[in-house]
């Protein structure tokens, strides 16, 4: 049988009031189309495990967040461009996929787990990539913060980049400057882009 962490418990009562009903109902279909699934705490929110990580979801101060690990196997029209995830800002119920939807999601990242399923990785040039070139607005940003700027320059070439093309490639102004305000400080805290997915991060 599953588990429910006392963790958890706690990090949902911890969330704001809007995130509550979104966290319970998202724990609870997990646990309903998952019966052998156990929770654990990594990188600071919830995680779901089953046969390695499934999903995981996490609060923040005007939205919450979904995803499954192998995210890109299951949802083609994801809103990365939105929050972390593939469903976007989740600011209240309405914002989920229906309930059949989301327990198809849910088995169908069982079922990848189960088979060890894995995403194709892209295969790495024979020569190394050129630093990628600074963007004026994250530039001008780091200027401001100098622990973030600190920080980002004992980053490694491919760190940067990700965080670089993270925010080149935003579509819109506005997501742009969503993108680059949410770097400055993961960046400050010492985080890469993918902090919240790397496995050597400590529950």
């Amino acid at each position: 049988m599953g588990t429910r962490h006392p963790r958890v418990d706690a990090y949902i009562e911890k969330s704001a009031e809007f995130a509550r009903p979104i966290l319970n109902y998202l724990r609870d279909t997990v646990h309903q189309h998952c019966p052998d699934v156990e929770e654990a705490i990594k990188w600071g929110a919830p995680h779901f495990m089953y046969h390695g990580m499934l999903c995981g979801m996490a609060a923040f101060k005007q939205h919450c967040a979904f995803g499954f690990w192998k995210g890109a196997l299951l949802v083609d029209d994801a809103r990365n461009d939105e929050a972390m995830g593939q469903f976007g800002r989740i600011a209240s119920l309405k914002d989920l996929p229906g309930k059949n939807v989301l327990a198809g999601y849910i088995r169908k990242a069982m079922e990848l787990n189960e088979s060890g399923t894995q995403p194709v990785r892209k295969t790495k040039d024979a020569k190394p990539k050129p630093p990628a070139e600074m963007p004026d607005d994250l530039a001008a940003a780091l200027k401001k913060n100098r622990k973030a700027a600190a920080v980002f320059d004992g980053f490694s070439t491919s760190a940067r980049r990700e965080y670089i093309e993270w925010i080149v490639e935003a579509k819109r102004a506005e997501t742009r400057a969503k993108r680059l305000a949410q770097a400055i400080e993961w960046i400050a805290e010492g985080k890469q882009r993918n902090w919240k997915y790397m496995p050597s991060a400590k529950a």
